[in-house]
């Protein structure tokens, strides 16, 4: 439902059905990326733009968080953005270049949240910087964003914010300069940039979208 949902609505903004694909696969499995890549390319013969936006770390601190939740961390997070890149490189290298943006977070950056989301966020930002070094003599771009705190319906902050109004209110102020949580159309508008041909000198940085809630240089 919530994937039909979404493909409605990216239809409505770009204008048509035949423009929009939505594929039902689980990214954490090999065979799982493969179908995204191979039903794309199929679709729409070419591919020149990867966002890789996948992320799950569970657990706690060091004695409380298992190998196994570990292993899900990189498999459900950092795994998905290095399988999709594999595969989608070479079809950019046919079409002699391309953008490939990874969704990563602040909590690359520096410390906060979960240990197991620090360590992998970590690893995106860490792998989309050494793509895009090796990746720039085929004109391919690779840069990642770390975005802070957005809210929107169904995501984590807006569960918190059902759960305890006051505790998220106190979050806000004392966190959040511009005393509100971000959009995920203003993660949207940089992620769209950085794919654009404006971005054309943009390569291997992290471009952070968190309305100065991080404390990071």
């Amino acid at each position: 439902m919530r994937l039909r949902d979404a493909a409605a609505e990216v239809e409505r903004v770009a204008g048509g059905r035949s423009r929009v694909l939505a594929v039902a696969a689980d990214v954490s499995r090999p065979d799982g990326v493969q179908q995204v890549i191979d039903r794309t390319v199929q679709a729409f013969g070419h591919l020149d733009i990867l966002v890789n936006n996948v992320g799950l770390a569970g657990g706690g601190g060091l004695l409380e968080t298992s190998d196994e939740q570990w292993q899900e961390a990189f498999d459900q997070t950092l795994m998905p953005a290095v399988r999709t890149s594999r595969l989608a490189v070479p079809h950019m290298q046919r079409r002699g270049g391309g953008a490939i943006v990874i969704v990563a977070s602040i909590f690359g950056r520096e410390a906060g949240g979960r240990m197991t989301y620090n360590a992998v966020k970590a690893a995106e930002i860490s792998f989309a910087k050494s793509l895009a070094q090796q990746l720039a003599p085929f004109n391919i771009r690779v840069n990642s964003v770390s975005p802070g705190s957005i809210l929107f319906e169904g995501g984590s902050w807006w569960r918190r914010q059902q759960a305890d109004p006051v505790g998220i209110a106190e979050f806000v102020h004392r966190e959040l300069p511009f005393g509100r949580f971000g959009t995920p159309e203003e993660v949207g508008n940089v992620v769209a940039f950085l794919c654009s041909a404006r971005a054309s000198w943009i390569s291997g940085t992290s471009i952070v979208v968190d309305g100065c809630q991080s404390r990071a240089f």
